[in-house]
């Protein structure tokens, strides 16, 4: 039976001196597939904004916003229904061994369409230190191995907020152990693409009713190719599939593909800026 959520996503954002106009993009709509229908939504402003959609370079919609109003406070308010239908992610046959998986990961029609998913970068290349800190295992399928990598990440970092940022590279992440979901799937990527296994972030809202790992902002997860299956969704946040309450916005090769707000801002001084994220069900 499909779950209907109501998403509220809510930016404050303050500064110093006064604004005399402002650019913004945010990448916060839910995306459309076989397993989730965005129903309706709105965003509104406590300034006047001239906005429209737009379908980034990825293919996924964003908000574009700009005002040339003076202020020194711009608070956003967006909200979305989403349906969503119950999906089984084990729900496949895979093969049984790693030399059939890798026929089809290594063919060069497979490299062809999904190379740009194996690309490392700045925050998924793993440190000269760390190459085979988790080496995957050739008697096991790809599958059984990104399952023992996704349980592998989840015991080795630790969820806490407020210890790293967006730019902490990932050699600090692995040796401190700490961080949040956007160090854990940058962890997971570099791992499974050393291992020649397309893999992607994904950015979206996680419903935490059964008591999840994430933070009070978006979610971050993985997706990674499975012979037999395609696309699936990993969390390593929280040692799970990704099933019912994730709730896709889009996918890239990092967070910076996926960032849920850029902006230019005409002012001098600092600024104040706070999220918050309230997922509800419809069975709540």
């Amino acid at each position: 039976m499909p779950t209907e959520f109501a998403i509220t996503y809510s930016t404050q954002n303050e500064y110093e001196s006064l604004v005399n106009g402002a650019f913004w993009q945010f990448l916060i709509i839910p995306e459309e597939n076989d397993t989730q229908q965005l129903l309706d939504w709105e965003m509104k402003s406590n300034i006047q904004l001239d906005q429209n959609e737009s379908v980034n370079g990825l293919g996924f919609k964003s908000i574009h916003a700009h005002t040339k109003e003076k202020f020194t406070k711009a608070d956003f308010k967006a909200s979305f229904r989403v349906q969503k239908k119950s999906s089984n992610p084990f729900d496949f046959i895979p093969n049984q061994n790693w030399q059939a998986d890798l026929e089809e990961i290594q063919s060069i029609a497979f490299r062809t369409v999904n190379e740009i998913f194996l690309r490392k970068t700045r925050f998924t290349e793993l440190p000269s230190d760390f190459t085979t800190i988790f080496p995957f295992n050739a008697n096991k399928n790809v599958f059984e191995n990104l399952m023992a990598l996704n349980h592998w990440v989840f015991v080795h970092l630790f969820f806490k907020v407020g210890v790293t940022h967006v730019d902490t590279p990932l050699q600090e992440i692995i040796e401190k152990r700490h961080g949040v979901c956007q160090d854990f799937t940058h962890l997971f990527l570099a791992i499974a693409r050393a291992n020649h296994i397309p893999a992607r972030y994904v950015s979206g809202y996680l419903h935490q009713g059964n008591g999840y790992f994430g933070d009070s902002q978006m979610h971050a997860w993985a997706e990674a190719y499975v012979p037999q299956a395609g696309w699936v969704g990993f969390d390593p946040t929280n040692d799970i599939l990704v099933a019912n309450d994730h709730i896709k916005i889009c996918h890239g090769l990092d967070y910076s593909d996926c960032s849920p707000l850029k902006g230019v801002v005409y002012s001098s001084g600092g600024n104040k800026t706070s999220h918050s994220i309230e997922v509800r069900s419809s069975q709540q």
